[in-house]
């Protein structure tokens, strides 16, 4: 059994060999390979690199296009700073004004942050189909707007304008399907959708704007044939009979969230994936507590589960506490 197959049974639901590992690697990857974190952002090629390195090196199952947040808001029209040692720097668009007539409609395959991405898709698919699972990354329908419209601001339409709260979100969410499915096209089996800020908000405006326009991009992408796992870092333990409705296939939890908890409110056919501290646990851990760690959470979490942590893994993350991380987890069939 290969990573591939490991990762698509237990997506299914069927025995596997051992847990697959999807550890969520940004920094820490092009760190690996001696990328400054621009080159990283800014060229596919370094990018693939990086992930590919650490995933035959530390042995994971799952080759990963995630990046920043700043690729959709570059194909609006924001104009993009590359860091050399963090994510780049876009301008907020509609930081002044609510007018969306100013705003670019973006195209996976002409706006070039977007391709780029799409670029690394292809390469991942002519080498690598069928041995590890490729995974695709949107903005959710939240943090697009939040990245056109500040956090602030978005936070305040909710609130006090929500007809152009959602006039915005459905035009994210038109854009981020149709940059998922340019991915899923070029052969990514599973598509991450990122909607951090949504963990800020009540279930009430989650449930009322936030939660139909997620399940229009999910249900899109599975349409397409491709599976969904959402990413919502941060406490989501209020928004968790909302998400319920969502139907993801995986879900990524962060470490202050209970995964017993998780697994009352989404069933028995949500992949779970998480939850130790990227930080404490994972960061400054100790080998046999994280590979004893993890052991806990599966028991909690039962199947199906994927091994990653709360969140990215930390740059400078030592190499033996990521070679736990991923050490060979027993499948249980209980």
């Amino acid at each position: 059994m290969n990573s591939y197959t490991r990762y698509i049974n237990t997506v299914k639901g069927l025995p596997v060999d051992f847990i697959p590992r999807v550890p969520i690697l940004m920094h820490f990857a092009s760190e690996y390979i001696g990328a400054s974190y621009k080159q990283f952002a800014s060229d596919h090629n370094v990018l693939a690199e990086a992930n590919i390195r650490c995933a035959e090196d530390f042995g994971f199952d799952q080759l990963s296009c995630i990046c920043d947040s700043s690729r959709e808001t570059h194909g609006f029209g924001a104009e993009v700073t590359y860091l050399e040692e963090t994510v780049p720097k876009a301008t907020y668009l509609l930081e002044e004004t609510k007018n969306l007539n100013i705003l670019k409609k973006p195209n996976p395959y002409k706006s070039e942050r977007m391709f780029d991405q799409i670029q690394a898709v292809k390469l991942y698919n002519e080498k690598y189909k069928g041995q590890y699972s490729i995974l695709g990354w949107v903005e959710g329908p939240a943090s697009c707007a939040t990245e056109l419209r500040t956090m602030t601001n978005f936070a305040i339409d909710l609130i006090d304008d929500p007809p152009f709260t959602e006039d915005l979100m459905d035009l994210c969410t038109d854009v981020e399907i149709e940059f998922a499915l340019a991915q899923v096209k070029e052969g990514c089996d599973t598509i991450g959708v990122g909607d951090a800020v949504a963990s800020q908000v009540s279930p009430d405006l989650y449930n009322n704007l936030i939660l139909p326009r997620e399940k229009k991009l999910i249900k899109a992408i599975q349409d397409a044939g491709a599976y969904v796992k959402l990413h919502i870092c941060g406490n989501i333990t209020h928004l968790l009979p909302c998400i319920a409705e969502l139907n993801v296939d995986l879900i990524d939890i962060d470490h202050m969230v209970d995964v017993a908890k998780v697994r009352e409110y989404l069933g028995k056919k949500v992949v779970i994936t998480g939850n130790l501290d990227p930080v404490q646990d994972i960061l400054f851990g100790k080998p046999e507590k994280i590979m004893d760690g993890f052991r806990r959470v599966y028991e909690k979490a039962g199947n199906p589960y994927m091994i990653n942590a709360g969140c990215e893994i930390p740059p400078k993350t030592p190499f033996e506490n990521l070679k736990a991380l991923c050490t060979k987890l027993n499948y249980s069939s209980n």
